[in-house]
């Protein structure tokens, strides 16, 4: 089905960048991130209150971060079609609702349903405050300059929800953190609907039924295998059936793409080596970036049961930095070289994580985070800027909202596959050592029964929560904080070498290229 819409006035070559628009833009990301954020910095009270076992813990997070993976590029494409406008309030509306839901859970379930509706209307607005700001520029350097303040708001995001966790939780109910989102969220969608400027990129571009279902059911598919394949087993008929289909449907969005007339993603932007570094990079990188940050509310949360507000000032270490580092990161990405960049961000997130591996899990001095994570942060602030003007600077003005899409798309599906494979990892690991201490342990048997009944039910972290809060537990508590600070150990090697692969790609594969749009001037 093709679209005949006209460009309106207000197309990516429109008036330029109005206040307005640039306002919007910021506070929509900004909103998305802290949506995104905020269950990661409630995991130690979701597991206290709500009781989750198994997989229930990661999929809280993963209820917000499949639909904005899913989805993501079908939204870049109805704001090129409809307009962006619409899309940015629509979304903040979405997220909303999906954060009442939340707010008013009684149980697991229903807060996963509300993190889906709130990571659908997420999904929205990611890639659209994106292009809806790269759409108004007019010359490479507001551009750079555009693209450093959206990735510092997307960081500003990401500190702001763990110091608004900590804040509510100390002085309220994690409850409390859900409703001041709704509130921000409301109040994105007014400043979308009275101030943003339109923009739409139509030419060319149409509903691509079939590029839509086979890329969202292949990566529902896929993320689903991924998250539920430590609670059911990996070779179980169900997580087998689920990677299967994820094959097949991927495959299928691979076919139809190329036989499409106006396909929902161009595969011939990969032919872009500047771009198809970029998407890889967003994937492992961010994966590993988020496999961190779930890694330490991890630690500080369930494991090491501190206040809340110790996590969001972890948090805050994160994500912080990328907003003081936003006049240095905006002339980074004019005068250095993407790939020494890029890579020079990615190996310090490589080092802060091999550092981080090397803490003990019964130090819970904060001090001796500051380091690791700070430097963490830092790569982050200058990998997350990069990765973007990367992708969007190399393809064509009005690929801008495709790129922008693809870019998002990748980003967030490796921020999914950050807490999913680090829980799987990390949780089987866990789960391993406890099995083997605790036989070796000189315990009573009744106690090695008990402790072995509340392991196969609810795993290592139901383990270490139950002998915190039962005195006749007591004794088991030391071999499961030992088990699972050994398994997130794990968990932060694991994202360091991802970060230390990344690095070592773009350095090579991107050396001494300018991220510029004449590689791709014939698409």
């Amino acid at each position: 089905m093709s679209t005949t819409t006209k460009p309106s006035a207000t197309t990516a070559t429109g008036p330029g960048l109005t206040t307005g628009t640039l306002v919007a833009g910021l506070l929509a990301v900004c909103l998305a991130q802290i949506g995104l954020a905020i269950p990661a910095t409630l995991n130690g009270l979701f597991q206290s209150d709500l009781h989750p076992v198994g997989s229930q813990l990661t999929w809280i997070s993963d209820a917000f971060l499949l639909p904005v993976a899913v989805l993501e590029l079908t939204f870049g494409l109805l704001g090129d079609l409809f307009g962006r406008k619409r899309l940015l309030v629509g979304g903040a509306a979405l997220l909303a609702v999906g954060e009442v839901v939340s707010a008013t859970a009684s149980g697991v379930h229903q807060l996963w349903a509300g993190q889906a509706l709130a990571g659908l209307g997420a999904a929205a607005l990611f890639p659209t405050s994106l292009a809806i700001l790269a759409a108004g520029t007019t010359s490479p350097a507001q551009r750079a300059r555009v693209i450093a303040m959206w990735a510092a708001l997307l960081s500003t995001g990401g500190f702001l929800a763990p110091l608004l966790g900590g804040v509510t939780a100390t002085y309220g109910s994690w409850r409390w953190s859900f409703v001041v989102v709704t509130v921000v969220a409301a109040a994105s969608a007014v400043v979308s609907a009275r101030f943003a400027v339109n923009s739409s990129a139509p030419e060319g571009r149409s509903l691509d039924l079939a590029g839509q279902v086979t890329i969202g059911l292949g990566l529902f598919a896929l993320l689903y295998a991924i998250i539920q394949g430590p609670t059911d087993g990996w070779a179980s008929p169900s997580i087998v059936i689920a990677f299967v289909l994820a094959a097949v449907f991927l495959a299928a969005f691979i076919l139809a793409e190329k036989h499409a007339k106006s396909p929902l993603l161009r595969l011939d932007l990969f032919r872009n080596r500047a771009f198809a570094v970029a998407s890889i990079v967003a994937v492992v990188g961010m994966f590993a970036f988020l496999g961190t940050a779930y890694s330490v509310s991890i630690r500080l949360g369930p494991v090491q049961d501190q206040a809340p507000m110790r996590t969001g000032l972890a948090f805050v270490l994160l994500n912080g930095i990328a907003l003081v580092m936003l006049p240095v990161t905006e002339r980074l990405l004019r005068t250095v070289a993407p790939g020494l960049l890029l890579g020079a961000g990615l190996l310090l997130i490589a080092a802060g994580d091999y550092l981080a591996a090397t803490l003990p899990i019964t130090d819970t001095a904060f001090t001796s985070l500051i380091l690791p994570l700070g430097l963490v942060g830092l790569g982050f602030a200058v990998t997350v800027s990069s990765i973007t003007a990367t992708a969007v600077n190399t393809v064509p003005v009005h690929l801008a909202g495709m790129a922008s899409a693809t870019t998002n798309l990748l980003r967030d599906f490796g921020f999914t596959l950050g807490p999913a494979i680090i829980g799987a990892v990390a949780l089987s690991r866990a789960a391993s050592s406890f099995s083997e201490s605790l036989s070796d342990s000189a315990l009573p048997g009744a106690l090695k029964g008990a402790g072995t009944a509340v392991l196969e039910e609810g795993g290592p972290l139901a383990v270490n929560g139950a002998s915190e809060a039962s005195p006749k537990l007591a004794d088991l508590h030391p071999l499961a904080m030992d088990a699972l600070g050994h398994g997130y150990s794990i968990g932060f090697v694991v994202c360091g070498s991802a970060a230390l692969f990344s690095a070592l790609l773009a350095l090579v594969a991107l050396r001494g290229r300018a991220a510029s749009r004449e590689d791709s001037s014939e698409l």
